[in-house]
């Protein structure tokens, strides 16, 4: 009867506890005035929220029948469950979950930018899911490009790596960067395919024909790590290892670092690169206004 690894028990506890501690004023219903028999709402009141009917709705409480995830999507919804709250649902019902919620901008936390900001001796940079630059530290604009002195709408990395010649000199294997990255976002096509600021991306990659060449070999690729050669004109040649995180809060957000071998006369160049730009101020403070991707 449950597909996965779900507890139907276990979730008819949580949704009476959800609702128990639901007002109806809180759903959006009208308050009769009458003493209720039962804390919270009524399960024929969730019913009615959600749209099911009120038998639908005591199967699933009840465990005897398996909620389908457009309706685990509306329950989640008529009884306000938070985001992680949601997830557990989902995980209880035993079904695959959905995207998240889509967020309503690019703003990156304050903790964050902290990160980034304490990142003296390593590059690192918050990416979004279509590879828009959102926010980066001092080192890494220093390595790659003052980012601060490009229009927002050109902020995107896969659009820079094809557009400036600069951050193209910089990669000692460029076609190997450029082609994983798009290999990146055709993975993204499939778990998001009417993204807009995808479509907007795409529109204008189609004049770049080694992008549209490899964007119809249909690769595809998530990459968390790796390694890069970069050749800068100050510091020189660069062996750096890189990770991905992924922010817990926004899973649309990733932060890249990249990082030397201790000791490696790479680490020494990355170090001479911090106090050059330090020194001159290479970067202005990366701006804290969410990114709008036209």
């Amino acid at each position: 009867m449950n597909g996965g690894n779900g507890d139907p028990k276990e979730l008819g506890t949580f949704l009476k506890a959800r609702r128990a501690e639901l007002h109806p004023l809180q759903a959006g219903l009208p308050d009769t005035g009458g003493r209720r028999r039962v804390a919270g709402l009524r399960r024929e009141e969730v019913a009615q929220l959600a749209a099911i009917s009120t038998d639908y709705y005591t199967r699933v409480e009840q465990g005897r029948m398996q909620a389908s995830v457009p309706v685990l999507e509306a329950l989640a919804q008529a009884l306000r469950l938070t985001d992680d709250q949601r997830t557990y649902l989902f995980e209880l019902a035993g079904r695959p979950q959905l995207e998240p919620p889509a967020r309503p901008d690019r703003a990156v936390t304050p903790h964050t930018r902290r990160l980034l900001d304490q990142l003296t001796e390593s590059p690192a940079l918050v990416l979004s899911d279509t590879m828009d630059v959102l926010t980066w530290n001092r080192l890494a604009a220093a390595l790659l490009t003052d980012f601060a002195q490009i229009p927002e709408e050109d902020r995107n990395y896969v659009w820079l790596l094809f557009t400036d010649p600069a951050l193209r000199a910089r990669y000692d294997d460029w076609p190997t960067g450029a082609r994983s990255c798009v290999a990146y976002l055709r993975m993204h096509t499939a778990r998001r395919p009417d993204d807009p600021r995808l479509r907007d991306l795409l529109t204008r990659m189609e004049s770049h024909p080694e992008f549209q060449r490899w964007w119809h070999a249909r690769e595809v690729a998530i990459q968390g790590t790796g390694n890069k050669i970069f050749h800068h004109p100050v510091a020189g040649t660069l062996v750096l290892d890189w990770d991905t995180l992924t922010s817990s809060i926004a899973p649309d957000q990733h932060i890249v670092i990249w990082t030397a071998q201790p000791g490696s006369p790479s680490e020494q160049a990355l170090h001479r690169l911090a106090m050059a730009s330090a020194t001159q101020g290479t970067a202005n403070e990366a701006p804290h206004t969410p990114l709008r991707f036209r």
